[in-house]
């Protein structure tokens, strides 16, 4: 899984606070769209989540995943643990402090399907996945 997306976003906040948001994984179904359920299975030494459960119904595409997180001070990297859809999910927030311009917010995604998929149309709903997602994660976290 070598092509992946990235798009980014900046955020009037800090990297601690957005951290914050994006470890709230109960909290993903207000705002996240197309998630419907989340559940943390454990956590590490730090007590953030390593492993979580997540539900999804994007209408075509609905799946239950589970993918491992590994947290430090300004990123976040996820892979996939097990699917029922999909083959493989990896992905990052990587945050920068710009200071009083706020946070710039990384989000880096490769996706496998399990349906055979060209790869133009992959990265285009990867794009669609990671804009919403950007968008999302700012208007909580400003809000």
């Amino acid at each position: 899984m070598a092509e992946q997306t990235t798009s980014t976003i900046v955020v009037n906040a800090t990297p601690k606070e957005i951290m914050a948001v994006i470890a709230d994984f109960a909290a993903y179904p207000e705002w996240a769209d197309s998630m419907r359920e989340t559940e943390v299975l454990s956590t590490d030494e730090a007590g953030r989540p390593n492993k979580v459960r997540f539900k999804v119904d994007a209408g075509a595409i609905s799946d239950e995943y589970t993918l491992a997180y590994v947290w430090s001070r300004n990123e976040v990297t996820w892979t996939l643990v097990e699917a029922k859809m999909v083959k493989g999910m990896d992905g990052a927030y990587v945050l920068k402090d710009q200071g009083a311009e706020g946070t710039e917010v990384t989000y880096r995604l490769a996706v496998d399907v399990a349906i055979p998929m060209i790869g133009m149309l992959k990265r285009k709903a990867e794009k669609v996945i990671i804009d919403t997602a950007l968008k999302g994660l700012k208007k909580r976290v400003e809000s």
